[in-house]
């Protein structure tokens, strides 16, 4: 639900952002006097300096929650910035432009200076949107954070000898993610447990509310002879692996 609520936020941006260039471009086409706005602009610079220190905290807690929604929000109240500040330095540029060139017209700086504030918020809304469509669409998790798991899934070799099939996406602020773990074949059911509980401890200690489902498989003679089943074990384990595989064959 969160992700769809930041991409219905992402579109409402890219409308907004739409919005401004069919206005801009109709005063472009049919330029009017600009009217005073010394109180307007007061008013505009108070706004726009509580929006952005809002924007930034809510940045920062989305960061921290990783929740889609706040960042949509945060990038709404940054939009809001953006265009203000637009507007502020457009009537600034026509103000100082009257003052040294009076008889030039300048009024097409300001929805000029509105469309270029609007292809910022079109890209603030684009990169909202990859963001929250990621996550509907079940994509995996960025190939650093893949590669992270894999270095904790790593360091309890040799007692973990392999793993593979990881799969990983995200939905809101939650990650999942599964894969498969190969122990010793002779290993208690209790201790498996006990090692896919740390592997998935130390997951969660790195990456909070991760949801970790681990399958336990044994680490058996055909594996050991599979360079491709991702086994952890150093080859002169898995050679001594394959003698005792080849004597338990020859014995039966």
């Amino acid at each position: 639900m969160e992700n769809i609520s930041g991409t219905v936020e992402a579109l409402l941006i890219f409308l907004a952002a739409g919005w401004i260039v069919f206005e801009a471009a109709k005063k472009l086409m049919n330029p009017e006097p600009m009217e005073e706005a010394g109180f307007g602009v007061a008013v505009m610079l108070v706004s726009s300096v509580a929006n952005l220190l809002v924007s930034q905290k809510l940045f920062l807690v989305a960061k921290d929650t990783n929740s889609v929604a706040l960042q949509a929000d945060a990038w709404h109240l940054r939009t809001d910035v953006y265009t203000s500040v637009g507007v502020m330095a457009g009537l600034a540029t026509i103000w100082l432009g009257e003052m040294l060139f009076p008889a030039a017209d300048l009024h097409w700086i300001d929805p000029l200076v509105a469309i270029g504030v609007a292809m910022l918020i079109f890209k603030a809304a684009y990169k909202l949107t990859v963001e929250s469509a990621k996550d509907l669409l079940d994509v995996s998790l960025p190939e650093d954070e893949e590669e992270d798991i894999r270095k904790h899934i790593m360091v309890f070799a040799p007692t973990v000898r392999g793993f593979h099939r990881l799969r990983t996406r995200k939905a809101g602020a939650t990650r999942f993610v599964e894969f498969h773990v190969r122990v010793d074949a002779a290993m208690s059911v209790d201790e498996s447990h006990r090692i896919a509980d740390m592997i998935t401890d130390a997951i969660k200690k790195h990456y909070p509310g991760t949801t970790v489902t681990i399958h336990i498989e044994p680490c058996n003679c055909a594996l050991a002879q599979d360079e491709t089943c991702g086994c952890l074990l150093s080859e002169e384990d898995k050679t001594d692996l394959r003698k005792k595989c080849l004597a338990h064959t020859g014995s039966d």
